[in-house]
């Protein structure tokens, strides 16, 4: 792209623009970020990440080295048209909200949600090979996004695909994004094509952020041989690798480091290496693009249901409390047990009866496990058994707890027979339940 020398008294370029700037001191290449700060200075983001501010009156000249993504790229949001004959594919942009999709205000250091298609894609500034076309459905902190929001970005990502979308980014906060993820890949069936889920650990403030190689890294996978529900973040602490998650497989691990999305139960579905550009696939189960996949979207969900952890000196009445709820998830202890008092110990507290009310009264109670990996294992103890024999589901499933309750909102929207919800909630629907624990995967 041709080099065009600007005016330094206008400050002839746009947020988002990759410049170099000569000025009083030296010269200094950096993307452009939004005027937030006083008047009379322009702030750079160096390649270093950090952020420097910069006097116009000392400046001597600008260059632009890259016109900003939001320029170049089409940004238009959902016309309800289909594209027509003869237009290229886009990847579509949907903004949710989350660390990944902030601005900076450089007056107070608070970082605010981008409210405009061109702010997403001012922040993508390595995107303008790419022919992108963005929209903001929310600006929410992850943790605040519903079922209600799932349902909205699904039909939403139905439109895009139906425009002529041949991949779909989703920027969304991490703290709830496996349960977005999951909730997606049990609502969207028959996908032609990738739709990744990202987000960033740490802002786009900050040298150490991973935004903008995790945002690099789901735009090549976007365009990749693959179709289905992933999330896309850093393998490991370096920038030179992201991992794909299978959308019902992984589980946000911790708190601030880079690479916190581990693939649980399985080996990831595939590698994004970054300078190659390339996606290099790592489980037989990572399906490819079918462009003659009929997509359809079944946003169906009951979302009166209820997570409960088990911890020791619960009371029951915990428990019976729970009786409001059309399905309960259990989150149990190792293989997944109760507190039953077998033993019959005056000191213990068991809430086995009043899981068994439960039952009893007609509401399904699912089994997952807090140890996170491995499967749930009714038949290895007499306790196990017992909460067997009394009705529990999940006997031999690997689910996450976060995706247990995800698919038992979605199998109660179309199910109320117990023994079918039974069947449904034991029976692999999207890529939930795996064959085999792997070693290799803990």
């Amino acid at each position: 792209m041709a080099k065009v020398k600007k005016e330094a008294s206008s400050i002839n370029a746009s947020p988002g623009d990759r410049i170099r700037v000569s000025c009083e001191g030296g010269e200094y290449t950096g993307i452009l970020l939004p005027r937030a700060g006083p008047a009379g200075y322009i702030t750079l983001k160096l390649p270093s990440g950090y952020n420097i501010g910069i006097k116009e009156s000392k400046i001597r000249s600008i260059l632009v080295l890259e016109p900003s993504a939001a320029k170049i790229s089409s940004v238009a949001p959902s016309t309800g048209k289909a594209a027509g004959t003869g237009k290229p594919p886009f990847i579509s942009i949907l903004g949710c909200g989350g660390t990944i999709v902030n601005k900076i205000d450089y007056r107070t250091g608070a970082v605010y949600p981008a409210s405009s298609a061109e702010e997403l894609l001012a922040g993508i500034p390595t995107a303008s090979k790419y022919n992108l076309r963005a929209k903001i459905l929310f600006s929410l902190a992850s943790e605040d996004l519903t079922p209600a929001h799932w349902q909205a970005i699904a039909k939403e990502t139905q439109q895009q695909i139906k425009e002529g979308a041949e991949g779909a980014v989703i920027g969304h906060g991490t703290d709830t994004m496996h349960y977005t993820s999951a909730a997606l890949s049990f609502m969207l069936q028959n996908l032609p094509c990738p739709i990744i889920l990202t987000g960033s650990q740490r802002s786009s403030d900050r040298g150490s952020s991973d935004a903008e190689s995790n945002m690099r890294a789901s735009l090549i996978a976007a365009k990749a041989d693959l179709s289905g529900v992933f999330i896309c973040m850093h393998r490991d602490l370096s920038d030179d690798v992201c991992a794909l998650n299978f959308g019902t497989k992984v589980r946000k691990m911790h708190t601030t480091r880079r690479d916190a999305f581990r693939s649980i139960n399985v080996h990831p579905a595939a590698m994004v290496h970054l300078a190659q550009e390339k996606v290099e696939k790592l489980s037989p189960l990572c399906p490819s693009r079918n462009k003659a996949a009929k997509l359809s979207v079944d946003t169906a969900l009951n979302t009166n249901v209820a997570m409960q952890y088990i911890y020791p000196g619960m009371l029951p009445s915990q428990i019976s409390a729970l009786s409001k709820y059309d399905g309960i998830v259990l989150v149990g202890m190792g293989l997944s047990h109760l507190p039953i008092n077998l033993g019959k110990d005056n000191l213990a507290q068991p809430i086995f009866k009043e899981v068994k009310e439960l039952i009893s009264s007609g509401i399904p109670v699912v089994l997952a496990s807090q140890c996170i990996y491995g499967r749930i294992g009714m038949d290895v103890y007499t306790i196990g058994r017992a909460i067997k024999d009394a009705g529990l589901i999940g006997n031999g499933c690997d689910m996450t707890p976060e995706t247990a309750y995800v698919k038992l909102m979605w199998v109660l929207g179309h199910e109320k027979k117990a023994e079918r919800v039974k069947e449904l909630m034991e029976t692999n629907i999207a890529g939930e339940i795996s064959d085999r624990s792997e070693i290799a995967s803990y």
